[in-house]
């Protein structure tokens, strides 16, 4: 496994020096234009600011989202212990109501300064999940000062607690689709021009403790240098990344010891992650597009804070295309794509060989029922989408899922490895299960959208291999209703 990983290191290092060797200079991306002075700002500002002028410094509006969900055979309390696709014992079904609130000022007294404040409430109603991971009584989200103009100067800084979002979130995202998201304590310093823009951060993820003011967890540093282009390479986005994520030995009880695992801090380790990602830009090549990312791996890993140090090599990668036909009013669209992470083919050689997946919002690439993340993977997807009426999209996908390395563990979609009865054995079958996913979203107005969706996963030999001894395996369903309102 480390051969082929070194191999894999070298093709990706070359991909990332190419230019430098090459002698060309990276071009940069064009700098955002500002919105025009006929687009809306929300509703509470455009209402504000028809009153007042004075209004047009602030920042006022919120956004509130309630969201239905219906769980069958999974994420529900079972015995011992939840489990997934278990067919007898424990809580089968998990029916529950998920609200959130925000509310965000913002105030911008001259061109190179803003400050932004904004509030969250995650509440969650008969929910069977005990630690919940999505409820957090009201709480700071955000609140930062972004420091300069780039329509005059290159350089800005945002700090303060805030979201990191870049790419297309596989790595590091908002996971805005959790009922309380994520945010960090970091700094930002951002050099940007017509072609090309460059953020250096650094910061520290913030853990939700519900009942209590959410704290940075001071043991778990991400760090790192993001570029984005596009002009380096006609009609697409090319962006390059190094980022390094280090973690002490007091995670796991950075806000109290003994609490569960959905609470707690990760184990430590120091990750350093090399990647590329590309991305054809909008309209560019008919109705055609294409996306890929490779990201490579190399540090050190530990399972728990007492046990031994791992040398830690890692790969995954991500390609897609797909085909949108704009000269009909369904405008459907149909695409492939094929995601894998690399997985830990030996546990006992002091190695560790397991894909980091740092801070994501996996819900958008790996099934909208969040049973996997990037870590020990192989997925392929087959997903379109038609869009019936002019305010109405219908999205239908297809995964099938299987364990890149059967010497390692089946990983949630936060990254944990899942427990008793799955237990790593080489033995069982490489593949997990699939998935169908068939999603609707009706734009009710500009600033209020409706979604309803449905999932079934059909467990796979893994999955049965696994639950044999526990009362055997089910496939499991998934149904929810989602109303967003901004303002």
């Amino acid at each position: 496994m480390k051969t082929k990983h070194r191999i894999l290191f070298g093709s990706l290092l070359l991909l990332l020096l190419a230019p430098a060797v090459s002698g060309q200079t990276p071009q940069p991306q064009a700098a955002p234009t500002p919105s025009s002075s006929g687009a809306s700002a929300g509703l509470a500002n455009d209402w504000l600011r028809r009153q007042s002028p004075g209004f047009r410094a602030w920042d006022l509006g919120g956004q509130v989202r309630l969201r239905l969900e219906h769980k069958e055979h999974f994420a529900a309390p079972g015995v011992p212990g939840a489990a997934d696709f278990r067919k007898t014992g424990g809580n089968a079904d998990n029916t529950y109501l998920l609200l959130r609130e925000k509310v965000h000022v913002g105030y911008t007294p001259c061109p190179w300064l803003t400050a932004f404040v904004e509030g969250r409430d995650s509440s969650s109603q008969k929910d069977d999940r005990n630690p919940n991971p999505e409820a957090d009584q009201f709480d700071l989200h955000q609140a930062h000062l972004t420091l300069g103009n780039a329509r005059e100067f290159p350089l800005t800084a945002k700090v303060g607690r805030q979201e990191l979002i870049y790419g297309d979130e596989r790595l590091i995202g908002a996971f805005d689709w959790n009922n309380v998201g994520r945010v960090f304590d970091a700094a930002k310093l951002r050099f940007e021009n017509r072609d090309i823009w460059v953020d250096g951060f650094v910061g520290r993820v913030v853990m939700v403790d519900d009942n209590s003011f959410n704290e940075a967890n001071d043991y778990d540093a991400l760090s790192g240098l993001y570029a984005s282009t596009k002009t380096l390479i006609p009609k697409q986005e090319t962006q390059l990344y190094l980022l390094s994520r280090n973690v002490g030995t007091g995670s796991p009880a950075a806000i109290g010891a003994g609490l569960p695992p959905v609470l707690s801090g990760v184990s430590p380790r120091d990750i350093y992650t090399i990647g590329l990602r590309v991305k054809s830009l909008p309209g560019q090549l008919g109705g055609w597009d294409y996306e890929a990312e490779l990201a490579g791996q190399f540090g050190r890993y530990k399972f728990t804070a007492a046990g031994p140090s791992l040398d830690h090599e890692a790969f995954a990668a991500h390609v897609a295309g797909g085909y949108t036909c704009t000269k009909t009013t369904l405008t459907p669209r149909l695409g492939l794509e094929y995601n894998y992470a690399s997985g830990d083919g030996n546990p006992t050689d002091g190695e560790h060989g397991t894909f980091e997946n740092l801070f994501p919002t996996n819900h958008k690439f790996y099934g909208y029922m969040d049973f996997v993340s990037w870590q020990n993977l192989h997925n392929a997807r087959l997903t379109s989408s038609i869009k019936p009426v002019k305010k109405l999209t219908v999205t239908a996908d297809y995964h099938a899922f299987w364990l890149a390395d059967t010497a390692d563990a089946f990983y949630q979609v936060n990254g944990a490895q899942r427990g008793a009865p799955y237990v790593v054995n080489p033995a069982y079958g490489s593949y997990v299960g699939s998935e169908v996913d068939l999603i609707g979203t009706y734009a009710l107005q500009p600033y209020a959208a409706l979604q309803a969706g449905y999932g079934h996963f059909f467990v796979g030999n893994y999955v049965k291999d696994s639950l044999a001894g526990s009362g055997g395996a089910t496939d499991a369903d998934y149904v929810y209703l989602q109303l967003v309102f901004n303002f």
